[in-house]
């Protein structure tokens, strides 16, 4: 993440090379910590910046707090206020990426759980090029963590290790990123991203009980292509074998956004290009973010008032 002016940590809007935890905490030590990704998205014409989403992802900030037992955990409301005042401290007028971060602000051993920090960050995100041209996956020999060892659906810093061996392993073996199986060889989703395929047209996806994050970007796609692709969608197991049937594919999440997949595992995903159905999915979920489409304005918080 590239530097900001400004970063939010416990309680004050300090300088970037200011924000600093110490090295002994359960958080730094053990990954003791939940957090949320956010996307913030530029409109020219308004000249207004638009939070995708923040009240689904504050409320998936309080559920993993629970769940992660912290003691005292932060209300998300305020959470959400001063996501809000750090975006207007550092001016942006940028497409902008987010991270609310809880961590356990204390020394001990890693069942400690309290007090806990709040750390934001907001940085300028670009448009990364596998966006526009795709990318490369392949089936992981890393494992899905299954739900009685770790459970995916909370958003837990230390579960993301995970993913990023896959991730290591990929890139090292010449492709852009990775699809990990779960625990009963089944498509559970990328290192840090849900997975859907176009088949028979139809849009296919694991369900919440694949051993995936419980996506919000996930649940905002499968709106999109129901109600403005007209697509249906269906959320079941997917086997290793289906995956050379599919039409199209590609990822979805919060940093990921809608990204095409154009090979796994060396063949050709379809033609090997980036598909009509995710191309028209891109662009309805980014005019939908940055409100040039008028549609779920629920979704949209405007950062600037008027």
């Amino acid at each position: 993440m590239a530097k900001a002016k400004y970063v939010f940590l416990n309680d004050e809007i300090v300088p970037w090379d200011e924000a600093k935890v110490h090295v002994a905490t359960v958080a730094f030590k053990f990954g003791t910590a939940v957090f949320e990704g956010l996307r913030a998205y530029w409109n020219d014409t308004e000249e207004q910046l638009y939070l995708l989403l923040l009240d689904a992802h504050m409320r998936r900030l309080a559920f993993c707090q629970r769940f992660m037992r912290f003691k005292d955990p932060i209300d998300p409301e305020y959470v959400g206020e001063k996501i809000l005042d750090l975006l207007r401290a550092n001016e942006y007028q940028q497409g902008v990426h987010i991270l609310a971060t809880v961590f356990v602000d204390a020394f001990g051993p890693p069942a400690t759980s309290g007090p806990v920090g709040l750390a934001i960050t907001a940085a300028p995100r670009s448009d990364p090029k596998l966006r526009e041209e795709g990318c490369s996956a392949q089936v992981s020999s890393w494992q899905r963590v299954p739900d009685v060892a770790m459970p995916m659906r909370v958003k837990c810093n230390a579960n993301y290790q995970n993913g990023r061996l896959a991730s290591l392993q990929a890139r090292a073996d010449g492709y852009d990123t990775a699809i990990l199986l779960n625990s009963r060889g089944k498509i559970s989703e990328g290192p840090s991203m849900c997975f859907f395929m176009i088949r028979d047209g139809k849009a296919v996806t694991p369900t919440v009980t694949s051993d995936i994050l419980e996506s919000i970007t996930r649940k905002a796609v499968i709106e999109l292509l129901d109600t403005h692709l007209k697509l249906e969608v269906e959320e079941r197991d997917i086997d290793r074998s289906e995956l050379p049937a599919a039409e199209e594919a590609f990822f979805c999440g919060t940093a990921w956004e809608v990204t095409p997949i154009v090979s796994i595992d060396r063949l050709n995903v379809g033609d090997g290009k980036v598909g009509p159905v995710v191309r028209k999915l891109q662009q309805v979920y980014a005019n939908v973010a940055a409100a040039k489409l008028p549609h779920y304005p629920q979704w949209r918080t405007p950062v600037y008032p008027r």
